[in-house]
């Protein structure tokens, strides 16, 4: 299939099933974060699955190529990826599989009926509030800092749109680990497994990977920590199986 690519945007591989993906790095591209969430998610045959803050669509696309989910949404607030991720949709002919729905986080409970994912994944913005931002409406902006949705709103829609036992999973950052276990807690999203990204294997964590079940019991694994790189400019094994490399 040809598509027709608008000013400043690209058309990357995605080392997955031939997939590309459409993205404009003016705005926002996609990083590795939301790969290693591709990566530690997990969906079983027939599982419906939403992302929530979906951006270009590159966790929605790469699950389609690594799981049997049966259907997967892309939840964005933002048109303009929104309009990208569809066309990366149909790019790679996946769209009965895949809908992307432009909306606000805020309000996929009316999106969406209550209890109706097994899955729900999500790479949210990191960063608390504005601070430092000089232009809080770049789409960059958005995908980094908490300007159009926080932390609560993330997990407590989840915990809305879950099936009961459904699994919630989310990619963010150490520092902000104790508010994440005590939000996920108090929405009865029960934190059952985590995974620590470190750079360099000398160098602190700069990432968590988290999956909690809703309505699960009190045990939660702490996998061993994944590294990123071997020397600079090298992943080490575990990041290339990741890719697909």
């Amino acid at each position: 299939m040809t598509i027709n690519l608008k000013d400043k945007e690209r058309l990357d591989e995605l080392q997955r099933n031939g997939y590309q993906i459409i993205q404009n790095p003016e705005k926002f591209c996609f990083g590795m974060d939301a790969v290693l969430l591709s990566g530690f998610a997990k969906a079983k045959k027939g599982d419906v699955v939403l992302d929530m803050g979906t951006g270009t669509g590159i966790i929605p696309i790469l699950m389609e190529a690594k799981t049997e989910a049966a259907h997967l949404t892309g939840l964005e607030i933002q048109e303009e990826s929104a309009d990208m991720a569809r066309r990366s949709v149909a790019l790679n002919g996946l769209s009965e599989k895949i809908d992307i729905v432009t909306g606000d986080i805020k309000e996929a409970d009316r999106i969406f009926k209550s209890a109706s994912f097994d899955i729900i994944t999500c790479n949210p913005p990191y960063m608390i509030g504005q601070h430092g931002l000089t232009n809080p409406d770049a789409p960059k902006a958005i995908a980094r800092h908490e300007v159009l949705c926080t932390l609560e709103d993330v997990i407590s829609q989840a915990a809305k749109l879950l099936k009961p036992g459904g699994h919630f999973f989310m990619v963010h950052r150490p520092f902000r680990l104790a508010e994440i276990m005590t939000t996920l807690v108090q929405y009865k999203l029960e934190p059952k497994r985590m995974q620590l990204v470190y750079p360099y294997v000398d160098k602190e964590p700069n990432m968590v990977l988290i999956e909690a079940t809703r309505g699960g019991k009190s045990r939660m694994t702490v996998e061993k920590p994944l590294i990123v790189y071997k020397e600079p400019g090298v992943y080490m094994p575990e990041i290339y199986d990741i890719y697909g490399y």
